[in-house]
């Protein structure tokens, strides 16, 4: 599974992006509007010059013209930029026109699997099911997860790749991997969750320590050299 960065904040991606696992970003309008006075295209360029992958930049527009204007002007911006569809008939009709032109798509707030049916149908590059919005009115996000990556297992012909997004906390995850997910897109806070353990904290501790008392008592039981005389007159 890769693992995709959802932010719109330029340092947090250079600091995830120095850790070597970073595959792509995702950003929306929500995320860019945190950046303030960001400019839109500035931002996705200097993150699509930061990471070597895709990077999701959305559409605003909810009719078919206007999301098709938007998403060709965005995929000139640079290669990896894939366009962020949100799932309704006007963005399934958009995707499929972008599709015959060759433009990659992420289709955007996926909640149930005939969605993502019909989102891979119309040709999407991804289609992102929210697993934490779910999980917020008492339904299994992560269920959802299940059901689409069978569906897709089932019609190899279908090439959408799932990507699990409103990722919460590490538990996700790793729920995402197990379920087969291709794509988990996760908050910088919780990649910082997800790598820490206290037991690994504890155990470097211990490591350092001992070696540091192993040092001092080397150095403690090591034998004087005995200069020559004239040299010790010296």
């Amino acid at each position: 599974m890769q693992i995709f960065l959802d932010t719109a904040n330029l340092d947090e991606i250079r600091e995830i992006a120095a850790w070597g696992i970073l595959a792509g970003v995702t950003t929306n309008p929500s995320l860019l509007a945190k950046e303030k006075g960001a400019d839109f295209r500035a931002t996705i360029e200097e993150i699509c010059r930061l990471v070597n992958g895709p990077v999701s930049a959305e559409v605003i527009s909810t009719d078919v013209a206007g999301m098709l204007d938007e998403a060709r002007r965005y995929a000139a911006w640079h290669p990896n930029v894939v366009v962020k569809i949100p799932l309704i008939p006007n963005g399934i009709s958009a995707v499929s026109t972008l599709a015959r032109e060759g433009i990659k798509t992420n289709v955007t707030l996926c909640f149930n699997a005939n969605q993502a049916l019909f989102t891979a149908l119309a040709g999407a590059t991804y289609v992102s099911p929210f697993v934490g919005r779910l999980d917020d009115i008492s339904e299994d996000g992560m269920a959802l997860i299940r059901d689409i990556a069978q569906i897709y297992r089932n019609y190899p012909q279908l090439k959408t790749q799932v990507l699990a997004a409103s990722i919460r906390h590490p538990r996700h995850l790793t729920d995402a991997a197990l379920a087969g997910a291709d794509v988990a897109t996760v908050p910088a806070a919780v990649l910082k969750q997800a790598i820490k353990h206290p037991l690994t904290d504890a155990g470097l501790e211990k490591f350092l320590s001992d070696w540091k008392k192993r040092q001092a008592e080397k150095s403690a039981t090591a034998i004087p050299v005995e200069l020559p005389a004239a040299v010790a007159r010296a």
